[in-house]
């Protein structure tokens, strides 16, 4: 299949079900070098199980998925390196509790990539720097909060050098005064021209990072958009009311 010119990521197709339940129903989605692409929705809606698919988690019942032209199937002899190019941020943090930082940032590098120990530390020491975390080097993840924990993860995910980055609600588990120390995190890497696929439910968040919205529902794509479009003037009733739903909730917690 022939990519589209700038196309790094090609989504095809993409059926996904689990037993019979099918949970992404016909998903194409282009994710040009360089952009930002948010996915909302509501719960249920397919998002994480797009992002899983995307980075080869979870094998696909049909369609196909493209890095750079190559396919990206689960278990497919080429899987190992095609998913060290992309690097996968949960919401769980996944942090190994018995290594320090600096050893669980360095382990997949080193290991799995076979790059020189010294060389992988330099470039952990400028990403922990860079997101404020170098004097927490020697911790281990019990000591951080869970901001902390949060970009630690990030920066893990960006030490194996990937090309495409995906989110999948890392700060749905966290306090609000440590949310935006992980978005400026997050924002630093898009202004830095990294390809990311970001699911999040952070509204304002998504409209100020975002190049494009794609709304999911059902396990389908219902709309897809600029930020201010879908924001100010959804096209479809399903996208107004899933809007109407936050900006409620919203005032509600103002109020509480």
């Amino acid at each position: 299949m022939e990519m589209e010119n700038n196309t790094q990521l090609q989504v095809s197709g993409l059926v996904k079900r689990f037993g019979d339940d099918t949970v992404l129903d016909g998903i194409d989605l282009s994710v040009h070098k360089g952009e930002v692409v948010v996915v909302l929705g509501p719960s249920g809606c397919g998002k994480s199980t797009l992002l899983r698919c995307m980075n080869g988690l979870e094998p696909l019942s049909e369609g196909t998925i493209l890095l750079d032209g190559e396919e990206i199937a689960s278990g497919g002899k080429n899987m190992t390196r095609l998913r060290q190019k992309i690097g996968m941020v949960f919401q769980s943090y996944d942090l190994f509790p018995h290594k320090n930082i600096m050893d669980n940032i360095t382990l997949a590098p080193v290991k799995v990539q076979k790059r020189d120990k010294k060389e992988v530390e330099q470039e952990a020491e400028r990403l922990l720097k860079r997101v404020g975390l170098w004097e927490k080097r020697k911790a281990f993840p019990r000591e951080l909060s869970g901001g902390q924990k949060q970009r630690v993860a990030i920066v893990r995910a960006l030490c194996m050098n990937p090309e495409v980055m995906l989110f999948d609600e890392v700060t749905a588990a966290l306090d609000p005064e440590m949310v935006r120390e992980v978005l400026d995190v997050m924002l630093e890497l898009a202004e830095q021209g990294m390809t990311m696929v970001i699911v999040t439910h952070e509204m304002q968040f998504a409209r100020a990072i975002a190049d494009r919205v794609i709304f999911l529902d059902g396990g389908s794509i219902v709309e897809e958009s600029e930020p201010e479009k879908f924001f100010t003037d959804p096209k479809t009733q399903r996208a107004k009311d899933f809007l109407k739903t936050f900006a409620y909730e919203k005032r509600r917690k103002t109020t509480d």
